[in-house]
């Protein structure tokens, strides 16, 4: 990671300490915080509509449901117990040794995390939704998912992360592990909305079967002190897919270095990375990094950046083919609004912030991600709230 990414001292959050009592009923939270979670595509009003919710309040679970046929959701200490450790799947995909954050991970107690486990040829209809939430001021949360599809099923998860309104800074140390079986289709969505000096580090693996497929979105918005993130995802089945797709806007004080390797090791496979980052005065470092191990094999990467008053972009496309035969492609590039673009909207009735509002709202273009209405809207709001504050 880039030299210019901000430290964290460990030290300076509490990881103990912070526990909340289990919520009964869903009801029990708060209408304020129940807004909260929209912004991140959490419902908790709409939990009919739902296979399955997850709620981690700092060091705690504090609701973990099933309520939709062919999907288990449990806590990840719960799941721990009940499956005699997990071995086939608790830290396999994933290094401790990694890096510090990873031992770190590993070495502190685990506040609590999901496990998410679909039956095998179950369709599950409804989203599960999951949210990792911090109320403390300069809590340290560790957490640990795990997600397994079994053969021949499919389930789209949306997860939020994010804190409390009052909360200025956090840390968050996430370890995700995803196990997709053979003609297994994960859809994976992400929201973050932290707060803003909140640092934020999770680490992410997993691994794709024979005609697997991972469908990954992430979004942020808002502003946040430091993400690092680089999720690492093998596609060791024949025939097996991953598509990762992020939207990211770093305004002033934001430093966001992410990025999606893909490692294709099987013949057959395709994996595809598209980003949209916006800069209104922060930092961005857009990595993309596909690997192909065998053939026939193809993978494409784009990144597109908007540098909208001061801040950085810094695309880094990277491919490696290591066999003959490979197919892979990028396509990266950095810039500003056109003037022409802006010219061609005033001359129908638009003012120039109207007409750059509408260019980088279709730049964006958060649409080409298939979510449910539901989050879409809260996206929308979500940007439309940074054009009514002058974020962008």
């Amino acid at each position: 990671m880039s030299q210019l990414t901000p430290q964290v001292d460990l030290e300076a959050y509490s990881f103990e300490g912070q526990e909340s009592e289990e919520l009964k009923d869903i009801d029990q939270v708060s209408d304020e915080r129940k807004a909260e979670l929209r912004m991140v595509g959490v419902d908790l009003d709409a939990t009919r509509s739902r296979a399955g919710t997850f709620l981690q309040f700092d060091h705690s679970t504090v609701h973990c449901q099933s309520t939709g046929q062919g999907v288990e959701v449990l806590g990840i200490v719960q799941a721990l117990k009940k499956y005699d450790g997990l071995p086939e799947y608790f830290w396999k995909a994933l290094d401790k040794n990694h890096d510090e954050f990873t031992r770190a991970a590993s070495q502190q107690d685990l506040h609590g995390g999901y496990f998410i486990r679909t039956q095998k040829g179950v369709k599950v209809p409804d989203p599960v939704q999951t949210c990792l939430f911090i109320k403390g001021e300069k809590v340290g949360q560790n957490v640990h998912n795990i997600v397994v599809v079994e053969e021949d099923s499919e389930v789209h998860i949306i997860t939020g992360c994010a804190t409390s309104h009052g909360v200025m800074s956090a840390l968050h140390l996430g370890i995700s592990e995803f196990y997709i079986k053979k003609g297994g289709k994960l859809t994976f969505t992400m929201v973050h909305n932290w707060g803003e000096e909140v640092m934020v580090r999770p680490r992410t693996v997993g691994i794709v079967e024979e005609k697997g497929v991972l469908q990954n979105n992430y979004v942020i918005l808002k502003k946040v002190k430091s993400v690092e993130s680089y999720p690492t995802i093998y596609l060791n089945g024949p025939g097996a897919i991953a598509r990762f797709n992020s939207v990211i806007v770093t305004p002033t004080g934001s430093y966001i270095d992410s990025g999606n390797r893909i490692v294709l090791n099987a013949p057959n496979t395709r994996g595809e990375i598209i980003s949209r980052a916006i800069t209104t005065g922060g930092t961005n470092i857009a990595r993309g990094e596909i690997i192909a191990n065998a053939v026939p094999a193809r993978g494409h990467l784009e990144c597109k950046g908007l540098i909208l008053g001061d801040g950085i972009i810094q695309a880094i496309p990277e491919l490696q083919g290591r066999v003959a035969g490979v197919e892979l492609s990028h396509e990266a590039a950095v810039g500003k609004i056109a003037q022409e673009e802006i010219e061609y909207l005033m001359a129908r009735g638009l003012d120039e912030d109207e007409a750059t509002s509408t260019i980088v709202r279709g730049f964006l273009n958060v649409d080409i991600m298939g979510l449910p209405k539901e989050l879409q809207a809260s996206i929308d709001q979500t940007i439309a709230d940074l054009d009514a504050s002058g974020g962008m």
